[in-house]
């Protein structure tokens, strides 16, 4: 039996994203990150940061301390990135964002989200196309799975880029830490 040798050109960095508003970033996020990297082996993951979740009124907190307080409490993950490229990129849109991603460092992506954004990830601009061009790994949350498993994406999914992972939750929300 021969083995292809692969060539460093042949040879894909993974990357894993994880987007959103992070207001305010948490540990819940931090342990998804965590379990996202071991399992997939993943070279880096960013925190692509958004000025606003286009399904939200507003932010609680001003984009300047919430990427400071997501390095805050990656500070010790050297391997997470904290990022804002909307302007970069001149959109707010995931698709931009991988298409971006995905030309400017010829990587595999590994698009990672709570259970709670499957249940209406089919009304993301350009959603599969999203599904096509990454690794999807959704991760369970307290009270989403049983919704997001019946939802239109995973019952449509492609099996071989979406991935429902159970794991240890840590039972916080953003939303949650913003009514303290």
């Amino acid at each position: 039996m021969k083995l292809k040798v692969m060539v460093q050109s042949e040879i894909k960095n993974k990357i894993g994203v994880l987007g959103g508003s992070f207001d305010p970033p948490h540990k819940g996020h931090l342990a998804i990150s965590v379990e996202a990297k071991k399992r997939y082996n993943l070279r880096k993951i960013i925190w692509a940061i958004t000025e606003k979740n286009p399904f939200k009124n507003k932010s609680e907190n001003s984009l300047s301390k919430r990427i400071k307080d997501c390095k805050k409490l990656t500070i010790k993950k050297k391997y997470i990135q904290i990022k804002f490229l909307e302007k970069v990129i001149k959109s707010n849109k995931t698709i931009d964002l991988i298409n971006f991603l995905k030309k400017s460092s010829n990587s595999e992506i590994y698009f990672i989200m709570g259970a709670d954004n499957l249940i209406n990830f089919h009304k993301w601009h350009k959603s599969k196309e999203i599904s096509k061009k990454c690794n999807i790994l959704v991760f369970d949350r307290q009270g989403y799975k049983r919704k997001s498993l019946k939802s239109k994406t995973y019952i449509n999914k492609n099996p071989n880029n979406l991935e429902f992972i159970e794991f240890k939750k840590v039972n916080i929300s953003s939303s949650q830490l913003r009514k303290i």
